[in-house]
Formats: C-alpha cells, structure tokens, sequence
C-alpha cells in the first residue's frame, strides 16, 4: 500500500518576492522598459533605471523610487559605469539584470547597406554582450538576467532580414551565455515579444495596422507593454528558479500561426480532404 508521501511542500509565494534585491534596467525609460521597472520595483526590488535620454531616466526613477542613470549602453566604458554604480548603491545584493535595448532598422535585402547592418548588431547585440560579460563580474552572489529579443529572431519576416539576423545573434548569445554562466549560479533568458503597443510603434504604425493585425494573432491583440513586463518578472524572480537558457515567445500565439488564407471548408469537406491526403 502507498504510504503518504513525507517530502516537505515547497514555498509557492515566497520565490515571487524581489525583496532585497537591486535590478539594472537599460532601456528603462518607456514602453516595456519603463513597465518593466515598476514589475520589478512592486516585487520589492531597488532599481537602477538606466537610459541615455536624462529626461526618461528620471522620470521612471521618480515613479518607482530608484535611482536614474544615463547611459549609451552600446560604448563599453558607459556600460563599465552603469555596473560600477550598481556595485557601489547595492553591494552583493545586485542580484539582476533586465536589457530591453532595441530597435529595428528595418530595409529589404538589396536595400540594405553595410552601415545598416553594423547599426542593427550594434543596437541589438553589442550592448547585450557587454552586459553579460561586465553584469556577470559584479553579480557576485549570482542572479537573474533577461533579455528583450524579438519574433524577427524567430521567425522570418518580409524587410527584416538584418533586424532578424542580430535578434537570432542575441537569442544564441542568451543561450551560450547561460551554459557557461550556470555554475555562477548566474541565470539567462529571453523573451521575444511579437507586436507590443510601445510608444515608438504607436507613433511609427496606423491604428488601420493595429485594428488588421488582430486578425493574424489567435488571442486577437496585440501586446502592451505590461504583457512583456509580466514575462520578465516571471524570469527575474525565483518562481522560475529552474529556467535558464529559455526563448520565450510572447506573442499572443502569432509565432505558432500559420501565414495561410482562410479555407472556406463546407459541411464535410474537411473528411474528403483528409481522406485524399
């Protein structure tokens, strides 16, 4: 007969908590990264929000009651003081770091010149690999870090062939990054978030394009920007103490859709096809 079984159940609130904690935020000052700072501030989590507009930087801060810092986080000496400063306000308790630095500099193939190409590994991966290797030398008690890919690294998409190819780039950084860091007890991850309603893309698309792209999402919307900021926390925290490595599509199901017409099956047409196949 079975006997009951002994082993102590383990906490399931308690690893949500980002008490204690000090975080780096680069690309904090809006959209996804400012959401991104007020997940992790309500976690209980210090934040250095980090972001090469002043304005943005402290805005954020203000509103999560971190502390601003200005930065270009593609030059190595700014991403060496961005860290220096983390080391210096939260000691051994810097515990995370969340990049969501990026943007798309988006041309079709033959329309794409070198200095493009460079721009787009510049602004998705460089800053990456510089936060990785100097984020990793001043976490010294370990963490969390989570990084902002995209659908583009995933999968292909028309003109974002270069974008697509620096995401990919980040998404194998994420992963090799994780092997190695692993027996730091240093976690790595990643999100790649379809289409999010940031600021910039609300300026740059029509609402026509928002209203039409709903029809190629299975949940039918596209992202907020919180959306993306719940995942992160997901991976900043201990809930998922045993994630690292990880690509995780948040993109309202788009990455598993098909990009087929609608087949106008009628009443038992969908048995013949199946049967003829």
């Amino acid at each position: 007969m079975a006997q009951p079984e002994r082993v102590p159940v383990a906490s399931y609130t308690d690893p949500a908590s980002l008490e204690g904690r000090g975080f780096v935020v680069l690309g904090a000052g809006q959209g996804i990264g400012r959401q991104t700072c007020h997940a992790l501030a309500r976690a209980g989590a210090r934040v250095l929000c980090v972001d090469r507009d002043a304005e943005l930087a402290n805005a954020v801060a203000g509103e999560v009651q971190g502390v601003a810092c200005v930065a270009d986080v593609s030059v190595r000496a700014d991403v060496d003081r961005v860290f220096a400063e983390a080391a210096g306000r939260f000691g051994d308790t810097l515990g995370g770091l969340v990049d969501i630095v990026g943007m798309a500099d988006i041309r079709s193939i033959p329309d794409t010149d070198d200095a493009s190409w460079s721009r787009n590994f510049d602004l998705n991966v460089r800053h990456a690999y510089l936060a990785i290797q100097i984020g990793a030398r001043a976490m010294a008690k370990g963490g969390s870090m989570v990084f902002v890919s995209s659908i583009s690294g995933t999968h292909s998409i028309a003109n974002e062939v270069s974008y697509g190819a620096a995401k990919a780039a980040l998404n194998h950084l994420v992963r090799g990054a994780a092997h190695e860091l692993g027996p730091r007890n240093i976690r790595v991850n990643a999100v790649t978030p379809g289409f999010v309603r940031t600021p910039r893309l609300l300026a740059a698309l029509s609402e026509d394009f928002w209203i039409d792209l709903k029809s190629y999402i299975p949940l039918r919307r596209a992202a907020e920007p919180s959306d993306i900021a719940k995942a992160i926390l997901f991976l900043a925290c201990d809930m998922s103490s045993y994630v690292t490595g990880a690509i995780i599509p948040i993109d309202g199901g788009l990455s598993t859709a098909a990009p087929v017409p609608h087949i106008p099956f009628a009443p038992g047409m969908q048995t013949r096809v199946a049967a003829r196949s």
